[in-house]
């Protein structure tokens, strides 16, 4: 069976947004369910990982060196942080700070031995993306998300117990080398943000296998086209054009007009041709819409003038 489904913001970054005629009866006609929110629910219902686990690190460091066989991996992201009266925000990590290579070539050699006396090796190969490698016998506390912390408190986000204790200290050190290291100063003069901690996260080994139902996945975000090449299926760019058993990653978007022009109005039209066999909307508060050729049938049901008033666990008779 030809599928497509849509993986889409909350419908709350949509407010305000009214439905074309059109898309208000499609959807309106549509089946409608609830799941869990997140990012990482919303990826989890499209791969399934064996063993089940969620090991953002190993996965994007084998999409990023191709090596991730074999031992533990943590995330050791680049951040910048600001103190304030609570303690210190985290205001920006990874893509966000616009590393290059050079920026890797003069911070890490500062930081390696620090992690090097730990056991660990830490490397960049990606310069928004930076790696620790363990024994796979290691035990990590839980870490969280980097993008979960951003805007928060550092220090609230941190492992606690003595579990933690080992890797607060590391932070510490880290940050005291970075807020010292002349680089930052370079960085500075020419207006970038500096690099004054890291964020560890994301731990964990390569799953035996991750499987999904799509033969195309086509999404700009790392993790996808990480969790894509593992489970052996081809990864492009997203362009909102479906082709069979297609997963398309527009998470992006904010503008429903843009969702309907380019997206929603050629995969609608594909089902009514008999091109595609089931159109799944996946939003990331964990409301999904199901579109199939035989509900245009179900004239009963009104239409849905916005997403963002939508009951997900309400499914019209």
């Amino acid at each position: 069976m030809a599928q497509a489904t849509l993986l889409l913001p909350a419908r709350t970054r949509l407010v305000g947004q009214v439905l074309p005629p059109d898309l208000a009866k499609a959807l309106g006609r549509a089946d409608r369910a609830a799941s869990e929110a997140g990012e990482r629910a919303q990826l989890r219902r499209q791969f399934q990982l064996i063993p089940d686990h969620w090991p953002v690190a190993a996965l994007t460091r084998q999409h990023d060196a191709r090596d991730a066989a074999g031992a533990m991996w943590l995330r050791a992201d680049p951040a910048r942080v600001s103190p304030d009266m609570a303690g210190a925000r985290m205001l920006a990590y990874g893509e966000a700070l616009a590393l290059d290579a050079d920026d890797t070539a003069q911070l890490l050699p500062a930081l390696k031995p620090l992690f090097g006396d730990a056991g660990m090796l830490l490397d960049a190969p990606h310069p928004a993306r930076w790696y620790l490698r363990l024994p796979l016998e290691a035990k990590l506390p839980p870490f969280v998300p980097a993008g979960d912390v951003l805007g928060d408190d550092l220090f609230a986000h941190l492992p606690d117990g003595d579990a933690g204790r080992r890797w607060r200290a590391l932070l510490s050190e880290a940050q005291v080398m970075l807020h010292n290291h002349p680089w930052n100063a370079h960085r500075a003069a020419q207006g970038k943000a500096p690099v004054n901690s890291l964020w560890f996260w994301g731990g964990g080994v390569l799953p035996d296998a991750v499987r999904t139902g799509f033969r195309q996945v086509k999404g700009n975000d790392v993790l996808l086209q990480s969790l894509a090449q593992v489970a052996g299926v081809e990864a492009g760019h997203a362009n909102g054009e479906g082709g069979v058993d297609a997963l398309i990653d527009l998470r992006h978007l904010r503008n429903l007009d843009l969702l309907c022009r380019d997206a929603l109005r050629p995969l609608l039209d594909a089902l009514r041709k008999r091109e595609l066999d089931a159109l799944t909307l996946d939003f990331e508060d964990g409301t999904l819409f199901s579109l199939r050729r035989e509900q245009r049938w179900r004239l009963w049901r009104r239409p849905l003038q916005r997403l963002d008033t939508v009951r997900p666990d309400h499914v019209p008779a």
